[in-house]
């Protein structure tokens, strides 16, 4: 496994973080055999939010973690904040408050990593500064970042909030290729050469944020997996031969794809199978070529200019 010092911040987490959005449809000793595979494999990078399960994932992963021999201190928490019941809310208070119950049902003192889950149009980025400040003062966050925020969203929050902004989720994969679409397809007429996200990779690049995909093996937006779809005939076919010639997976070849952008991205893979974990985890071995990587962009539906 390989590890990554998540956007400059001196707070070193695996490439390949473990998402845990469906824990609650596991048992608390089914969650504790997943840290452990997950810690098998090198990942030591968890991923909640306050809303997973109405706050069940986050208890589930505490209670296992206990019962595990995997040490807190040896292993990178973050979680995330801000999407209420039909709304969202990056008020001071919502941000402290969420942050107290999340500690509360990790059973831990601190999350290394606080993200901003979905953009709050009302946002007063005072309040998110004063909340930060307080919440990292006080030793219950180590590192803040957002999720799902466009460059001048960015830039808004930084010219307010002391804290360097450490990271950015942002959907990506074979399927859900906007993100590098209009930098592909600059000066064209394409489809692909619209700019829908304020030319987010490069700004988190030139920043130093690092971006962490999320649903890296969906299409559409969460629509399902894309593995074995028939709509993705080509794609998977491309996926199955490479995967044949590095003895991996078409998952961890899919995987590899996204590690191969010289971004440093740090995906996050959402299984809740142990030996699947496994299998995905192989792709921080997997190097792609160039030609490679735009064969599988293109076997993707995707044309070049």
């Amino acid at each position: 496994m390989e590890y990554i010092d998540i956007g400059g911040s001196g707070l070193r987490g695996s490439v390949i973080t473990l998402g845990c959005m469906r824990l609650d449809q596991l048992a608390e000793n089914e969650v504790a055999e997943l840290i452990g595979a997950a810690a098998d494999t090198g990942i030591t990078m968890f991923d909640h939010a306050d809303i997973y399960g109405g706050g069940r994932c986050e208890e589930k992963f505490g209670a296992a973690l206990a019962a595990t021999s995997v040490r807190r201190e040896d292993i990178v928490v973050q979680t995330k904040c801000g999407i209420r019941d039909g709304f969202f809310d990056f008020s001071a208070d919502h941000i402290r408050t969420s942050v107290e119950g999340s500690l509360r049902r990790l059973r831990t003192d601190y999350v290394d990593l606080l993200l901003l889950h979905r953009p709050d149009t009302l946002m007063e980025p005072d309040e998110v500064a004063a909340a930060f400040d307080d919440l990292v003062t006080a030793g219950k966050v180590r590192h803040v970042g957002v999720s799902n925020q466009n460059p001048a969203q960015l830039e808004l929050l930084r010219a307010h909030v002391r804290q360097p902004l450490v990271a950015n989720q942002l959907q990506f994969g074979l399927a859900h290729t906007l993100l590098v679409d209009s930098g592909l397809n600059v000066n064209t007429g394409f489809a692909g050469g619209v700019v829908r996200d304020g030319g987010a990779l490069e700004y988190c690049r030139r920043h130093g944020i690092t971006i962490q995909p999320w649903s890296v093996l969906q299409h559409g937006h969460i629509a399902g997996t894309f593995l074995g779809h028939p709509d993705f005939q080509q794609l998977n076919d491309a996926l199955g031969d490479i995967a044949a010639e590095v003895d991996a997976t078409p998952a961890a070849v899919a995987i590899a794809w996204i590690l191969r952008h010289p971004a440093r991205m740090q995906p996050v893979i959402g299984t809740t199978k142990p030996a699947r974990v496994a299998e995905i985890a192989r792709a921080a071995e997997i190097e792609l070529s160039r030609e490679t990587w735009y064969a599988l962009y293109r076997a993707a539906g995707n044309e070049l200019p």
